[in-house]
């Protein structure tokens, strides 16, 4: 008997049999409409390097499966009896307090993070009534702008005083 059997339906139109992974890409390439815009300015060179993953695509995949693995390895060792464990042969483990005290312990890390660094924050801002909060060393005085200068058609950058910001803000009262 040979292979493949012969059909008994009509043969297909010889551009649909696709026998090898390069027709297929071809077949597609001259199914899909060209554009003539943008003109691609790649060499084929280009082309060539451009396949396959970025490291950070396969760092990242790998991370999430270890991350997977990790989780499952944790969630059976916490749930599991130690008597299971034992009779799988598995005896050499951590206690299971620590299933327990390292989660704690990393939720109130985090959460003292926080706090310090909000309270840090709060020490490094100066008081609303220091002029600290209003100039700096990078503070620069508004220049008077010729128009009749063309190299400069725009006015440098400045900062706006704070009696101009009160009378926009407030009017003149």
């Amino acid at each position: 008997m040979e292979w493949p059997p012969p059909s008994t339906s009509p043969s297909p139109s010889p551009s649909l049999v696709v026998r090898s992974p390069r027709q297929t890409v071809s077949l597609i390439r001259n199914r899909r409409p060209h554009r003539d815009w943008p003109p691609c300015t790649r060499s084929s060179s280009f082309a060539a390097r451009d396949h396959g993953p970025k490291p950070s695509e396969v760092y990242g995949f790998v991370g999430s499966i270890t991350t997977v693995i990790a989780t499952a390895v944790y969630l059976a060792w916490a749930y599991t009896p130690e008597p299971v464990l034992r009779s799988v042969g598995i005896t050499y483990y951590p206690s299971k307090y620590w299933a327990l005290a390292v989660p704690s312990f990393l939720i109130v890390a985090v959460v003292l993070s926080m706090g310090i660094y909000m309270g840090l924050n709060f020490v490094a801002t100066p008081p609303p009534t220091s002029c600290g909060t209003i100039f700096d060393e990078n503070s620069g005085e508004r220049t008077t702008f010729s128009p009749a200068i063309e190299e400069m058609p725009i006015e440098p950058i400045s900062d706006i005083s704070i009696d101009q910001i009160n009378n926009l803000m407030f009017g003149d009262r």
